[in-house]
C-alpha cells in the first residue's frame, strides 16, 4: 500500500545549503536562544549592580559567571527537550562558567592571584569562544546563531583580547614607571613614601579618595618642597603601596599614616594638607594624634558631615558604591584603561601617565571600593576634632560647581582654629586644586603660608 510523506517546508540554511525541516522547529529554537541569553544577561547585571552591588571583586565576577553558567545549562537541556535542533555543547560552557564561578565565590583569590590568572584566563576564554562557534554552526540552523549567539562569542573575543592587553599593559607599566621612594613595613603590609625637600616643619599631603600619590606629587609636592620637607605616601592598595591583609577603617588607616611616618623617621609636628576626603584623614589623624599636627590645610575638604548634611551626597555615595564592585572586574577586560585615557586634567606628562596606569588595574580598583566602605568610619573620626586651638589652619574652598550645602560647611571647616584663613575661589573646580597648575600653585601657596607662619 502506497504511503505518502507529510507535507514539510524547505529552509535555506545559513551557509547556502538548504535541508528538510519543520519550520515550526527553527522558529522555536530561535525563540528559546534569545530567552535563555537575554535572561542570563539580566540576571547577571541585576546580580552585580543590585543584589550584591559593591561587593568584593570575587563576590561580582563569581555571581555573574554562575548567572551565565545557569543560561547555558537551560540552553542545552531545554533545546534538547523541546525542540528539534538540541544544542548539547551548551553545557561545556555552563561546567566551565559553574566552575569557575563557585570557585571564585569559595575561594575568594586575592589581586595578586587574578593577576596571575591573567596571562592564562584570556587565552582560555577565546579558545572556549572558538570552540562554541564551530559548535553552533554545527547544530544550530536558525536566524538567532547570528542575531544572538554571534554577539555573544564577539563579545567573548573581544573580552579575552582585552583582557590580554590589559595583563601585558600592567606589566609594561611596572617596567616603565620607576618607584620614587621607599616601602615602609607599617604590620602585615608596605606603605610608599616619598619625602623631598628640606626644612621644618615636614608637610605631610593626603590625596583624594583612592587617588595615588602621584596627584599630590604632580605640581603640590615639588612647589612645597622648595621651601620644607615634604611627603607624599600612597594609603594601602592604591599606587605603590601594598594592600592591607583585611579590611581596614578610618582608624586604621590613620594609624597606618602614623607608623609609616615613625618608622621612616620623620620628625613632627607635622603640617597635613588634604584634598578632597584626604581632608577627613587629614582631621581624623589630626582628633587621634594631635601632638603630632602643628597645622592643618584643608584644600576643598570634603566635609565630616557630609553623609547627613548635603543633600545630594547620600545618594551619590550609595550609587558609586555599588558602581566601585563592578570596577574591578571591568578592569581585568581593560575597560578601566580605556576609561582612564579621558580623564582630563593637566598634570605634568609622566604623573598623568602613571595616574592613569595606575587607575586602570583591578588591584587599583578594589582599593578604591574597599576606601569608599572605610570612608564613613573616617568621617565620624574627623567628627571628634573639635578644635585645632590656636594651631595655622588655612581653608580653600573651589566654588565652581560646588554641590548644595558645600561652601557653609567649608565656612564651618574654617571655625576649628581661631588662627585661620579661609579662601574661597570663584573660578576654580574641585579636581583642579591639584590637577590644573595654575590651580595647584594657590594650594601649595596655602601650605607654603602654613609653614612660614609656624616659623
Amino acid at each position: 500500500m502506497k504511503t505518502t510523506e507529510p507535507t514539510r517546508t524547505t529552509e535555506p540554511m545559513p551557509d547556502g545549503a538548504s535541508t528538510r525541516r519543520p519550520s515550526t522547529g527553527s522558529g522555536h529554537i530561535g525563540r528559546l536562544t534569545a530567552v535563555t541569553m537575554g535572561i542570563g544577561a539580566v540576571a547577571a547585571l541585576v546580580l552585580a549592580a543590585l543584589v550584591f552591588g559593591g561587593a568584593t571583586e570575587p563576590v561580582i565576577t563569581g555571581v555573574v559567571l554562575v548567572a551565565f553558567a545557569v543560561a547555558w545549562w537551560a540552553y542545552a537541556v531545554l533545546s534538547t527537550r523541546r525542540t528539534d535542533q538540541p544544542q548539547r555543547w551548551a553545557r561545556v560552557p555552563a561546567v566551565v562558567m559553574g566552575v569557575l564561578g563557585i570557585a571564585s565565590l569559595v575561594l575568594r583569590p586575592t589581586a595578586e592571584a587574578m593577576s596571575a590568572l591573567g596571562w592564562v584566563w584570556p587565552i582560555g576564554l577565546v579558545a572556549l569562544a572558538v570552540w562554541m562557534i564551530v559548535q553552533s554552526r554545527r547544530s544550530l540552523h536558525s536566524w538567532s546563531r547570528r542575531a544572538v549567539l554571534y554577539p555573544i562569542f564577539t563579545l567573548m573575543v573581544v573580552g579575552g583580547l582585552g583582557g590580554a592587553y590589559e595583563t601585558v599593559r600592567e606589566a609594561q607599566d611596572r617596567s616603565t614607571f620607576a618607584m620614587p621612594g621607599q616601602l615602609v613595613d607599617v604590620g602585615g603590609h608596605r606603605l610608599h613614601i616619598h619625602c623631598t625637600g628640606t626644612g621644618s616643619p615636614t608637610v605631610v599631603l593626603e590625596g583624594g579618595l583612592g587617588e595615588p600619590a602621584t596627584m599630590m606629587e604632580g605640581w603640590i609636592a615639588p612647589a612645597v618642597a622648595s621651601t620644607t620637607r615634604v611627603c607624599v605616601y600612597d594609603r594601602a592598595g592604591r599606587g605603590w603601596s601594598d594592600p592591607a591583609p583585611e579590611s581596614q577603617d578610618g582608624l586604621a588607616v590613620v594609624a597606618d599614616l602614623h607608623t609609616l611616618l615613625e618608622r621612616h623617621g620623620e620628625v613632627g609636628p607635622f603640617v597635613l594638607a588634604g584634598h578632597s576626603s584626604g581632608g577627613v584623614y587629614a582631621q581624623a589623624y589630626a582628633a587621634t594624634y594631635p601632638d603630632d599636627v602643628a597645622g592643618l590645610v584643608l584644600l576643598d575638604s570634603q566635609p565630616a558631615d557630609a553623609l547627613t548634611r548635603l543633600p545630594d551626597y547620600p545618594a551619590f555615595y550609595a550609587g558609586f558604591r555599588k558602581a566601585t564592585g563592578v570596577m574591578p572586574s571591568a578592569s581585568r577586560f581593560g575597560l578601566m584603561r580605556l576609561i582612564s585615557t579621558t580623564v582630563a586634567g593637566s598634570l605634568p606628562d609622566h604623573d598623568r601617565a602613571e595616574e592613569r596606569a595606575f587607575l586602570s588595574t583591578a588591584s587599583h580598583n578594589r582599593s578604591l571600593r574597599d576606601e569608599l566602605l572605610a570612608l564613613p568610619s573616617a568621617m565620624d573620626r574627623a567628627r571628634s576634632l573639635t578644635t585645632l586651638g590656636a594651631k595655622p589652619l588655612v581653608v580653600v574652598s573651589a566654588q565652581k560647581d560646588a554641590q548644595t550645602g558645600w561652601l557653609p560647611l567649608q565656612d564651618e571647616l574654617a571655625l576649628l582654629s581661631t588662627n585661620s584663613d579661609h579662601r574661597v575661589l570663584d573660578d576654580v573646580d574641585h579636581a583642579s586644586l591639584t590637577e590644573d597648575e595654575a590651580a595647584a600653585e594657590i594650594s601649595s601657596r596655602a601650605v607654603t603660608d602654613v609653614v612660614q607662619s609656624l616659623r
